[in-house]
């Protein structure tokens, strides 16, 4: 029986996805980020509410150069069966 890992402290969406770890499922934010007329966004949220965590998971989504490999980490999420259409860029 594998067991799920805790990801504290994890800041690798791809290590989280591909090594057994626990993951909420935070993909559905990127439609909404999307959808948002803003020319900025911020993320200001105390320390270890998962900031770099959700960036560097935007950045696998939007990332053109490893998108054969990226594709495949948000199999069964939800931005997988809700794909989006606008780059955004991403700066962190």
């Amino acid at each position: 029986m594998h067991r799920k890992k805790i990801p504290y402290g994890e800041q690798n969406f791809e290590r989280l996805i591909t090594q057994n770890y626990y993951y909420v499922d935070r993909t559905r934010y990127i439609e909404l980020l999307e959808n948002l007329d803003e020319k900025y966004i911020v993320f200001l949220r105390p320390r270890k509410f998962g900031k770099t965590l959700f960036l560097d998971m935007l950045s696998k989504y939007y990332d053109i150069k490893d998108k054969e490999k990226n594709n495949g980490l948000f199999n069964d999420l939800y931005i997988d069966k809700n794909p989006q259409k606008k780059k955004i860029i991403i700066i962190y």
